[in-house]
């Protein structure tokens, strides 16, 4: 059935989630099929929304409101984009759900197209409720590879967008209210070496030689982030951590090697400051590069941070913590060391909480799920939200 087609049409929770995860939006893919339908469907009920789309067309966000139009409200935001299947054993088809022993099984069904079906198959209730405060409906694109997906619409929010009061961001915290979470830059580090014989190896320069420096380096900045403590004891691991997540190069053992990689990251704490760890590798960068060019003028070391995801501080009383704690009946808050885009949204002075349903346990899994008893304790924290914004 097209997306057109299912245009006015309602849909329970759990249908619109098999229609989302029927969708391949694996992140190397274009999610505009499921943008299609979603536009498609809110038009179906009158509903207008805005694409943003990214640079080269393949992909993009929706920005919907649902209630009045000229004032900002809540907004409930989630990405669209899924992680790999490739490799994984999975039992059954991971794009068509599968409902089973009060769970609902398929790639995204907990992280996180659950949370968007729930918004999405509560879209004619909030229509009949006569909404005073708008609810605003935010699907991104690339939250599992950059977190980028969302930057164009949160810098369009006060001027051609409303600006929200509060932001959700439905990842899977088992409707627990996470306000802070670690902050994640990923980098690229790309070595150019000249290639010799091992035998004279002035006569050349060892790009692998170099990224062994390079990657001893990040080894101690992870031992040196281990002595630096959390204070709050809130994060686990109750520290900054830096990883490398791939080192290669050469082609044979008596060459010396023209070229070598590595793919490493630093998530820091929302206390520590971003910079400090890029700056020290910067420093043994360009000692490394200096010690190359001493007998290879070409050489070269290049690094490249490939994503920068801002880290989710705490701030207690905010608006967006306190109506969480209205609708999903807690009193606390939790701390996680994964990242989102709700740093995207703070960083632009909106106040933001990560809320949503299911556990992110099952999340990238084979045979990822979500339980129905989590999808419906959901769609009572949607009706919470529909009832607080009718007054």
């Amino acid at each position: 059935m097209t997306a057109s087609a299912q245009a006015g049409q309602r849909h329970t929770p759990l249908e619109m989630l098999a229609r989302l995860v029927a969708f391949d939006t694996v992140s190397d893919k274009s999610n505009l099929p499921l943008i299609d339908f979603v536009e498609a469907y809110l038009t179906g009920w009158g509903v207008p929304s805005v694409r943003f789309p990214n640079a080269k067309g393949d992909k993009a966000a929706l920005f919907a409101t649902i209630g009045p139009q000229d004032r900002g409200g809540v907004v409930l935001s989630g990405h669209t984009d899924v992680v790999p299947v490739t490799g994984q054993a999975w039992s059954r088809d991971p794009f068509t759900l599968h409902v089973e022993n009060g769970r609902a099984y398929g790639r995204g069904a907990v992280d996180m197209k659950g949370f968007l079906a729930l918004g999405l198959a509560l879209v004619p209730d909030f229509l009949a409720a006569d909404l005073k405060t708008p609810i605003h409906l935010f699907l991104s694109y690339d939250e599992e590879v950059t977190c980028l997906g969302v930057v164009d619409g949160i810098a369009a929010m006060g001027k051609t967008l409303p600006r929200p009061r509060a932001v959700i961001v439905g990842e899977p915290t088992s409707l627990d209210i996470c306000d802070a979470h670690k902050g994640v830059r990923t980098f690229q580090t790309v070595i150019k070496g000249f290639a010799a014989h091992s035998s004279k190896p002035q006569l050349g320069a060892s790009a692998v030689h170099a990224g062994a420096l390079l990657a001893a380096e990040l080894d101690h900045m992870a031992e040196d982030a281990e002595q630096r403590l959390d204070a709050s004891g809130r994060f686990d691991p109750p520290y900054d951590t830096v990883h490398i997540g791939s080192f290669h190069g050469g082609i044979a053992r008596n060459i010396l090697a023209d070229h070598s990689e590595i793919l490493w990251e630093i998530r820091t704490l929302p206390t520590s400051d971003p910079e400090a760890g890029p700056a020290r590798f910067a420093a043994v960068s360009d000692k490394a590069q200096a010690r190359m060019r001493a007998t290879a003028p070409s050489a070269a070391i290049e690094t490249l941070m490939t994503s920068d995801v801002p880290g989710l501080a705490p701030e207690p009383g905010s608006e967006a913590e306190r109506l969480a704690m209205r609708l999903s009946g807690r009193n606390h808050t939790i701390a996680v060391s994964y990242a989102t885009e709700a740093g995207h949204f703070q960083h632009a002075g909106l106040a933001t909480v990560v809320c949503g349903p299911g556990s992110i346990d099952q999340a990238h899994q084979p045979d990822e799920y979500i339980t129905l008893e989590q999808l419906q304790a959901g769609e009572a924290f949607m009706r919470k939200l529909m009832a607080e914004c009718r007054g």
